[in-house]
């Protein structure tokens, strides 16, 4: 029975935003962004939950939202950078779904979030050798965690789409 659940996982601007819009047409699979189901709900920012609230408070809120989703079908989701950090977040999601981990070198995600001013991790930190060392602190726990990783420099939403679309077939059979 083929998997109900896409989770697009990797760091901060590697492209998961854009891929999970280009699925949710191409599938026509349902798109959650967890990052901004979680600010709607919630009623704050990004920032502004980890500012009042803390770190912790926010990964919670994560957490809850995976297992909500885990029940739902036909659904591809955006997930937050650190939400593979937790690993009961990854049993969960690999009940009903498979994890796509999207790469991109560290430059690339320079290049794709330095205008952003919406995540706490690098706000005061936004460098290419910061962004390095995050990414290498969690690049096991992200590996572990991944059915399958897509390398997201230099291509397109659709080639990635593409790309994601055959390796499903193959990880459903």
């Amino acid at each position: 029975m083929p998997k109900k659940q896409i989770y697009l996982t990797g760091f901060m601007g590697t492209g998961k935003s854009m891929i999970l819009n280009c699925l949710h047409e191409v599938c026509g699979f349902d798109k959650i962004e967890m990052d901004e189901q979680i600010v709607q709900e919630q009623g704050m920012s990004i920032p502004e939950i980890f500012e009042k609230k803390g770190e912790e408070y926010f990964r919670n809120l994560e957490t809850e939202l995976v297992r909500k989703i885990s029940a739902m079908d036909n659904i591809v989701v955006s997930c937050g950078g650190g939400t593979v950090m937790r690993q009961c977040n990854v049993d969960e999601m690999k009940k009903n779904g498979t994890i796509v981990l999207l790469t991109a070198e560290p430059e690339t995600v320079y290049e794709r979030v330095r205008g952003s001013h919406n995540r706490p991790l690098l706000e005061k930190n936004m460098n290419p050798e910061y962004i390095k060392e995050l990414m290498e602190a969690r690049r096991p726990k992200y590996e572990a965690a991944a059915d399958f990783v897509i390398k997201t420099d230099n291509r397109t939403a659709e080639e990635i789409c593409l790309e994601i679309n055959k390796r499903l077939k193959t990880v459903d059979n």
